[in-house]
């Protein structure tokens, strides 16, 4: 059973511009605790005293969701994660040659005492603590430095090493497969007798952040990292929406309360400025509209002609969209809806060539202007005869 981890409040603020009030915090992460995700991800409490009180005021809500705090390798973000009361400390440092050497001055098994001492000094204070560590940019780092420093982070107390796809680097069916690379890290820590949960955390670069994703899950890894509308650092990390559907719908593993996305996904939007875009899948305005004659017609009959998912397991509906690309019947299928069933050809003709005069000029009809359109053929059609 894979754990899904959302960081919409911490990676998420990382887009650029993005900030949550307070309270949009405490809402959205109710709402996260609504869908059943394992792990919310509160924020990076050293950042700012605000960020500290957000993510403490969510820790004491009593969620199910487990809560959790980032955290740099030091013991006073320790401290201050544990000051809010987490259940859940994701600490990371990286273990790159060349990152090491010119950004920190330091070899590597510098770095992995370092990392070491801060993890025992986190399950010291807070045994039952929930502790991860994610080498960053771990994918283009040395493997064997990889493996080195996660498997002294178990040794410390590590429960959950996260591989991190810092900058979208890996491509399915390539030789940077995230498949493989996922496996070969399993195989590797098991030889050491090591069996960590394995995290993962994908960006979007090249726009296989969920390709990844599901490689990973399919190599075995346990926790997987998104956000609502996949917001983060650049062009983002895997899209929570996309991700629970996909898991669900396909995968089987159906434990999340969806009808609960598009709410998060409607506040998300509106207090990060950021919209969903009408193409987006899932939570997207025009996910579940059908628009071409044919399209409609199908699907009218039977949806799955032009579906393969029902949107009912969002608590959405289907729509069918009228405009130049509308055909008879999907005008006929839309008088129906609005209980135009007497109209003659010739009427509804006049009709269709309305909407799509109104579909030329970039808009679509919906069923209230349909109702205006019929009114106003009928009212010429009478006037002229």
């Amino acid at each position: 059973m894979v754990w899904v981890l959302d960081s919409t409040l911490r990676e998420g603020e990382q887009t650029p511009g993005v900030y949550f009030d307070k309270h949009i915090k405490l809402a959205i992460a109710s709402l996260l605790d609504e869908i059943g995700v394992d792990i919310i991800e509160a924020g990076h409490p050293m950042v700012t005293p605000e960020i500290h009180a957000a993510v403490k005021s969510i820790a004491q809500k009593g969620f199910k969701s487990i809560v959790g705090a980032h955290s740099r390798s030091l013991r006073n973000d320790v401290d201050l994660a544990l000051e809010c009361g987490v259940g859940f400390i994701g600490i990371f440092y990286c273990v790159s040659d060349e990152r090491l050497f010119s950004v920190f001055k330091k070899e590597l098994d510098e770095a992995i005492g370092q990392i070491t001492d801060v993890i025992k000094y986190a399950k010291n204070q807070k045994p039952d603590l929930l502790i991860r560590y994610t080498p960053e940019d771990t994918v283009r780092s040395q493997f064997e430095n990889v493996v080195k420093a996660a498997s002294a982070a178990v040794d410390a107390g590590a429960d959950i090493i996260s591989v991190a796809d810092t900058t979208g680097y890996m491509v399915p069916g390539t030789t940077r497969s995230m498949y493989d690379y996922i496996s070969r890290l399993k195989d590797e820590l098991a030889n050491r007798k090591l069996f960590p949960k394995i995290a993962v955390h994908c960006h979007n670069d090249r726009g296989f952040a969920l390709s990844n994703a599901l490689d990973a899950y399919r190599a075995g890894a346990d926790i997987i990292d998104a956000a609502a509308l996949g917001l983060g650092e650049r062009a983002g990390i895997v899209d929570l929406a996309q991700l629970l559907v996909t898991l669900t719908v396909d995968y089987n593993e159906s434990r999340w309360n969806l009808q609960k996305i598009t709410e998060l996904y409607d506040l998300v939007s509106k207090h990060s400025g950021i919209p969903i875009p009408s193409n987006y899948p899932i939570t997207g305005k025009n996910a579940f509209t059908h628009c071409a004659g044919v399209h409609t017609h199908a699907a009218s009959i039977n949806p799955m002609h032009y579906e393969s998912l029902h949107p009912e397991i969002l608590g959405r509906k289907r729509d069918f969209a009228l405009d130049h690309m509308s055909g008879i019947a999907s005008l006929r299928y839309a008088l129906k809806l609005i209980d135009e069933i007497e109209m003659d050809d010739s009427h509804q003709q006049d009709v269709l060539r309305e909407v799509k005069s109104v579909g030329q000029r970039g808009r679509t009809v919906d069923l209230e202007e349909l109702k205006h359109i019929v009114d106003a053929v009928k009212h010429h059609k009478a006037y002229n005869n």
